[in-house]
């Protein structure tokens, strides 16, 4: 019976790996803090090919608002809250359209059918102190539809590709390092 129950627990666990993405897996999440302005921070880190790719954000929350309330379309995002939102890859990556070189980068998104993101090479500054004149490329995303709601906004590297989640919102879009 003992043995039944070991290998039963084995089996479950190792089919509820399964269903996780390979990125989930691979994910390790470096800090979680409080920002500056009340929303919590995650840093988290992947793998993509031979690259590290480090994601730092703000997480806020829908609060029973909406997605086009806090993002509007047509108005640049910035792709979290309180200070911006930061990628920093050690090695040279393809994000959508972007070809983007080893480096450390803020990530905005243009809200809109499709969707866009923005890869801006301004570093350190509050997340809406945009200056168009800094990007280094803008991309468009796929949009979908999550099968739950997520109410804290999530930026995460699943598969190969480069996803924001929030409320039923899913955008993505294809990342890999260059070779």
């Amino acid at each position: 019976m003992r043995r039944a129950l070991i290998i039963l627990t084995v089996v479950a666990v190792a089919t509820a790996s399964l269903a996780l993405p390979t990125s989930a897996l691979a994910q390790k999440v470096v800090s979680t803090t409080p920002g500056k302005g009340g929303s919590p921070h995650e840093t988290v880190e992947y793998k993509v090919g031979d690259a590290t790719v480090t994601i730092t954000y703000g997480r806020p929350y829908m609060k029973g608002r909406t997605i086009d309330t806090l993002a509007p379309a047509g108005k640049v995002y910035r792709t979290g809250a309180d200070e911006a939102t930061t990628l920093k890859t050690d090695k040279a990556l393809q994000v959508g359209t972007i070809a983007v070189p080893a480096g450390t980068y803020t990530l905005y998104t243009l809200p809109g059918s499709p969707w866009q993101l923005i890869v801006n090479k301004q570093t350190g500054q509050w997340g809406t102190q945009y200056s168009e004149g800094q990007d280094l490329g803008r991309t468009p995303m796929t949009a979908g539809t999550l099968p739950a709601a997520a109410e804290q906004l999530t930026v995460a590297v699943v598969g190969g590709n480069l996803e924001l989640h929030w409320g039923t919102m899913k955008q993505s879009v294809a990342i890999s390092a260059k070779k």
